[in-house]
């Protein structure tokens, strides 16, 4: 497979998201970006970039993303997909509620494996597709006091069904990234967190910026990952 050029991204509207749409769509890929409240920083990229299709969904309502995605020729023809869904509540493991659970794990999870599902097809048929999910540091560490439900539902996407196994030989590549605290807007609204206590236990000593997220999403999505695969892979620096 030669020049791949055409992407979904979930979650484009994120910070991160936007940074990783711009990397695509600078090297000349096109670029279908999902959102389901931030158009704004979307709309801007649309400005100046015509490959750039948008779509909006709220992945909560599952049954109904279930009933979208089977539209006929919706994802067809795609070489690449990226999850980068961020839907987050702060939820304790005292008072979670079962429909916190749920909303987490359809937003940030079961959406994920529909569109895997469907996507598959047109990739085997080119004998080549790059698939790269966003994970969180957040796993690792038991999702902190108030992340239960979020880092429960990304902890998810760091499985990998024995099905994708039947895949890398068809040269389609699946690997999660454990993304890092990065310097975002969700960051910031979180005003219960104190960010210097919490950057000093970065071995690194500072947050990630979107943009080195982001080149680690694009070479994973690109031919120049020709075997890396079926791997967590972790950008904290060094947690």
């Amino acid at each position: 497979m030669k020049n791949p050029k055409k992407i979904l991204i979930l979650g484009a509207s994120s910070d991160i998201g936007i940074t990783t749409t711009k990397l695509f769509l600078e090297n000349g890929w096109e670029v279908v970006g999902h959102y389901n409240s931030n158009l704004k920083s979307l709309k801007k990229l649309m400005s100046n970039y015509s490959k750039l299709k948008v779509f909006k969904f709220d992945l909560k309502n599952i049954y109904k993303f279930e009933k979208y995605i089977s539209k006929k020729n919706f994802l067809k023809n795609f070489d690449s997909f990226v999850s980068l869904t961020g839907y987050i509540k702060p939820t304790t493991f005292q008072n979670f509620k079962i429909k916190d659970m749920h909303d987490h794990i359809n937003a940030n999870y079961l959406s994920n494996l529909l569109i895997i599902r469907k996507i598959l097809k047109s990739m085997k048929k080119k004998k080549w597709g790059r698939i790269v999910l966003g994970g969180s540091i957040g796993t690792k560490f038991g999702g902190g006091s108030n992340n239960l439900a979020y880092s429960l539902s990304k902890f998810n996407n760091e499985f990998f069904p024995s099905y994708y196994k039947t895949l890398y030989p068809l040269n389609i590549i699946v690997n999660t990234l454990q993304i890092g605290v990065s310097k975002t807007k969700l960051h910031k609204k979180l005003k219960s967190k104190n960010m210097k206590k919490r950057i000093k236990l970065i071995p690194l000593k500072r947050m990630a910026n979107p943009d080195e997220i982001a080149n680690y999403i694009y070479y994973l999505c690109s031919e120049k990952n020709s075997l890396l695969t079926g791997s967590i892979i972790n950008a904290s620096g060094g947690e």
